[in-house]
């Protein structure tokens, strides 16, 4: 069964959290898929200083706590230190590791400590052959489940670029290997300060993704994506995203 994930960047107010986890029960309801929803606590590598990182651990955690409470859905977040993970494991389902911390033995160590699936998100200066190493970290500290997740490429400034050959490569590692259609069309810094992207191509990018095997789907989806605090750019428009999966289905 494919799995998806899907919601806001970043936790900006606990309306915003309601409205996308309403639309994502009405989808999964009408669809008979299980959509896990994601918002980030703390956005600890945002281009600029004076960039919106979120509401913090404590209230983020409360907050999606509350989501779970409200809506029934599993929970997706990131962690960025090895200490947030005992936390993040007594509300979240699936403790996500961000690109670039791919490599931190701790993080990994103490996010499989806490049972919950890990998904480790593939650094953009690796190869899918290279999540070997992280996961292989991950799995012999105890976790039960880990996910490896594409999200592009850096061979240049400002862009990225997705060799979907790295999910083909990855399915040998783990059995769930989950695309992120929404990063993986980032412009990194391209936007004065703050990252850019081009949020068109993320359909085409989801389904390209299902050619090569990929079994699971990341979408960073908002109601009005330009007034979106984090990531707006290359965000899927929630209206949009009923469409998306029933097309991967």
């Amino acid at each position: 069964m494919k799995k998806f994930v899907a919601g806001p960047c970043v936790i900006e107010s606990a309306e915003l959290l309601d409205c996308v986890a309403e639309r994502l029960v009405e989808i999964n309801n009408k669809l008979g898929v299980d959509i896990i929803f994601k918002a980030s606590f703390d956005k600890a590598n945002r281009t600029s200083l004076t960039s919106y990182r979120g509401v913090g651990l404590d209230k983020g955690l409360q907050m999606l706590s509350d989501v779970k409470q409200k809506w029934g859905l599993k929970l997706c977040t990131d962690i960025h230190e090895a200490w947030q993970a005992a936390p993040a494991g007594e509300v979240i389902d699936v403790i996500q590791i961000p690109a670039f911390l791919c490599r931190q033995t701790d993080l990994l160590v103490a996010a499989a400590k806490t049972e919950r699936i890990v998904n480790i998100k593939k650094a953009q200066f690796l190869s899918g052959e290279d999540m070997l190493y992280p996961y292989e970290k991950a799995v012999r500290s105890g976790a039960r489940e880990v996910w490896l997740t594409e999200r592009g490429n850096m061979y240049g400034y400002n862009n990225l670029v997705v060799d979907f050959r790295n999910i083909a490569d990855m399915l040998k590692i783990s059995p769930t290997v989950v695309m992120d259609c929404t990063h993986s069309v980032q412009r990194p810094g391209a936007a004065g300060g703050k990252t850019g992207g081009n949020r068109e191509f993320v359909p085409a990018m989801a389904e390209a993704a299902k050619a090569f095997g990929a079994n699971g789907f990341f979408f960073e989806t908002h109601p009005e994506p330009d007034a979106a605090m984090s990531d707006g750019p290359n965000m899927l428009p929630l209206a949009e995203l009923e469409e998306v999966i029933k097309r991967l289905l």
